[in-house]
């Protein structure tokens, strides 16, 4: 099982839903680097569950620790070492599924492909797990942030809820302004009450989050394999509950012509832009310098809290009745970890950059 994210900086994590904690290392972080820890401690509060009427009801510190890599406020340049203790687990809660397969979950698949898995709110497969990408993502961050970058996330769409697909119609700095982390009040309330009125009928929905990166320079990402979209499209689709992925225009530059697609060059007086960014600020899977874009697709959580048909271990037909705390929406809590699974990959570029140029 590979469990490291990144090429020159690097993540690499550990731990389980129901285990003693959940942590990381992160390596090839760069030295002298200002690490505000009360920083890192709130963008992992962002992710923490228990936080509003419309997440799952656990209750965790989500206190992170750090065991190396920090001396006097600064990164060093080694490894940095975290870790996340699980303090409200409530395990008895699966064991009516120890045998048995959630329906649209990963028990079936890490089932048959190791033999064996944690029953208990699905191991590996948690989105708990998520903890060390924000962790890890508030680093990259922070290093960023001495670049002139940042990365913002929100939530755009919530079931047939939705916002302009254009970001620059919304002020991103009133993201945090409610717990459905939507810049639009009137839109965020009904977000809101949808997934409320979801919850209370012991179901899931789904929806979309937006990503917006600024500042971003020229030239990060490479022209085969590694396109900077495609590293940014492998690193979304990697987060649980994932099922789509587009940037720039995306689906909906489809219908237009290339005269009206195509982003015109022109110097503004600063340096060589362009007029519109249909592609997302990124070009041949390079970035050009304009804010890259782009947009996650989340399916309605498996674990519902109602009656589903399903098959326990040996093939037989059953019924399976969840029981324990589980978020009726995704989109809320994973905001933060769009935005650290962005922030790493552009900090991973950045770095990679470094080493093209004498």
């Amino acid at each position: 099982m590979r469990n490291t994210f990144g090429n020159v900086f690097t993540l690499t994590t550990f731990g389980e839903s129901h285990g003693i904690a959940v942590g990381g290392i992160v390596d090839g972080f760069p030295a002298g680097i200002d690490i505000d820890l009360d920083f890192v401690q709130k963008e992992l509060n962002r992710r923490r569950p228990g936080q509003s009427h419309i997440t799952t009801g656990r209750k965790e510190p989500d206190k992170v620790e750090f065991l190396s890599g920090i001396f006097e406020g600064k990164s060093t340049g080694t490894p940095i070492a975290f870790e996340v203790r699980n303090t409200n687990q409530h395990s008895q809660d699966y064991e009516n599924m120890r045998s048995l397969f959630r329906p649209s979950h990963a028990d079936f698949t890490y089932y048959n492909k190791y033999g064996i898995r944690d029953h208990r709110g699905g191991g590996r497969s948690s989105a708990r797990i998520t903890i060390a990408r924000c962790v890890a993502g508030a680093l990259a961050k922070l290093a960023l942030r001495q670049l002139g970058i940042s990365v913002w996330a929100y939530t755009s769409q919530v079931g047939n809820i939705a916002l302009d697909r254009d970001y620059t119609k919304y002020d991103l700095n009133k993201i945090e302004d409610n717990i459905v982390r939507c810049p639009d009040a009137e839109k965020a309330k009904e977000m809101e009450d949808l997934i409320a009125s979801v919850k209370a009928d012991g179901d899931t929905i789904g929806g979309v989050i937006t990503g917006v990166i600024k500042g971003c320079p020229v030239g990060l990402g490479e022209p085969e394999f590694d396109k900077l979209h495609a590293q940014l499209g492998a690193a979304m689709l990697g987060i649980n509950a994932v099922k789509g992925f587009e940037y720039g225009d995306g689906f909906c530059g489809i219908t237009a012509r290339g005269s009206e697609q195509n982003d015109v060059f022109i110097n503004d007086g600063n340096g060589i832009s362009t007029i519109t960014n249909h592609s997302g600020g990124i070009q041949g899977g390079i970035s050009n310098g304009q804010d890259i874009y782009f947009r996650v697709a989340f399916k309605p959580v498996a674990t519902l809290l109602r009656e589903q048909d399903t098959v326990d271990i040996k093939g037989n037909a059953t019924q399976l009745t969840a029981r324990g705390r589980h978020d009726p929406c995704v989109l809320p809590r994973a905001v933060p970890i769009v935005e650290s699974m962005a922030a790493m990959v552009i900090l991973d570029n950045f770095l990679l950059n470094k080493t093209i140029k004498l």
